[in-house]
């Protein structure tokens, strides 16, 4: 089976090549010979190795600079996935997009389901669910596509939010961190799990007739942004990351210093993509140990 990964140099992109399986040919790029802003390119690129499917993990994730580069966010985030949508709908390949929960307004209490109509409140989650409406539209009567949602997305390589909290610890006395949004971390060596789980499940049943279009998967557990720098600093003094953590405090939404809304409460519900895939989710907690004892860790 071949398998084209676009976003090899990302934080996901880089874990799924290292998991790849034995039995998968992966063809992978870079932003020269692949660039979501450049959509006749990657039409051609698909057009020319006709891979079985495309991992789709690319995207322009900057959700503050979305804001004021809003053709360049919608051009990567939406045209992007159209484009290659477009060229699997001719080569007969599928797509493995990996979407998010900014696709929704955070406004409810309770978590979002996968057949909840979605409702962004910034470009950035904007143009991730028009990316998802052109692939829908494209290949979803065909049963050629699949979009993950996922949240908080985080890993031992890349730009992310745990890797900047632990340098913070190491190297400030306090940092303050927003208490009052709500959502689901998830690990990247967990979400590259599930995407290749998916692939591996096409080998017993190559229709996929029974699995929904859209899934959702995120790590288990609720919490803060703040929770998660708290723990995160247990966690550096205990594997000797640095000696003392840094002093946590809590600040609200309406103090931190942001382009973008952020949605107050984005909990995944991830029911159906357990059930469906058989495979069980690990506690945010467990899953931060995970990241820092993994052999790519780096601070």
């Amino acid at each position: 089976m071949k398998v084209l990964l676009t976003g090899e140099s990302g934080q996901l992109g880089k874990i799924i090549k290292l998991t790849k399986p034995e039995n998968v040919n992966l063809i992978y790029n870079n932003r020269q010979n692949f660039n979501l802003n450049n959509h006749e390119n990657c039409k051609r690129f698909i057009k020319k190795y006709k891979p079985d499917w495309v991992i789709n993990t690319a995207a322009y994730t900057n959700v503050d600079m979305a804001e004021k580069e809003k053709e360049i966010a919608y051009s990567i985030n939406a045209l992007g996935p159209k484009a290659i949508a477009e060229a699997l709908e001719e080569t007969k390949g599928r797509l493995l997009h990996i979407s998010t929960d900014y696709v929704f307004n955070g406004e409810q209490n309770h978590p979002y389901t996968t057949n909840q109509p979605v409702s962004p409140i910034g470009i950035y989650g904007n143009s991730k669910a028009l990316g998802e409406k052109y692939i829908s539209n494209i290949l979803g009567i065909k049963n050629k596509c699949f979009i993950i949602r996922t949240s908080w997305l985080s890993g031992p390589i890349g730009n992310n939010f745990v890797l900047k909290i632990l340098n913070l610890h190491k190297n400030k006395d306090e940092i303050s961190v927003v208490s009052d949004q709500f959502g689901k971390p998830t690990s990247t060596i967990n979400l590259a799990k599930v995407c290749w789980a998916l692939i591996q499940n096409s080998f017993l049943d190559p229709n996929l007739k029974n699995y929904p279009e859209i899934m959702h998967w995120s790590d288990e557990g609720v919490t803060s942004w703040y929770e998660i720098a708290y723990r995160l600093g247990q966690l550096g003094e205990e594997y000797s990351l640095f000696t003392k953590a840094a002093k946590v405090i809590p600040i609200s939404s309406s103090n931190y210093d942001s382009l973008a809304k952020r949605p107050p409460y984005s909990v995944l519900d991830c029911t159906t993509t357990k059930k469906i895939l058989n495979l069980e989710g690990m506690h945010w907690r467990v899953a931060l140990k995970e990241i820092i004892k993994h052999p790519l860790f780096k601070m």
